[in-house]
């Protein structure tokens, strides 16, 4: 309940009160904070501890759909680029 009841409570507020714009801006970012909350620990931590290097493979196709997302904003390119450098990867070692 109280999940709910903080979620919406934006919702909730009648039309009078405003938020300052300040804080609707920064809410424009929140679903990227949050995906990258949860994508980032799988990504980056192994078996307890951050794994940055060339043996990381989730890293690495990462980064490729990243640049292929940055560069073509094609949401089905990304995820082809980035599954297929991670067989790649994985196939390789």
């Amino acid at each position: 309940m109280v999940t709910v009841i903080t979620r919406a409570s934006f919702f909730m507020l009648p039309d009078t009160v405003q938020m300052p714009s300040r804080v609707e801006r920064g809410l424009k970012y929140a679903p990227a904070c949050a995906l990258a909350a949860i994508i980032a620990p799988g990504v980056l931590a192994h078996d307890g501890r951050v794994t940055i290097g060339w043996d990381n493979h989730q890293m690495w196709a990462l980064i490729a759909a990243t640049a292929v997302f940055a560069k073509t904003r094609n949401m089905m390119l990304m995820m082809a680029v980035g599954m297929g450098v991670l067989t790649a990867l994985r196939l390789s070692s």
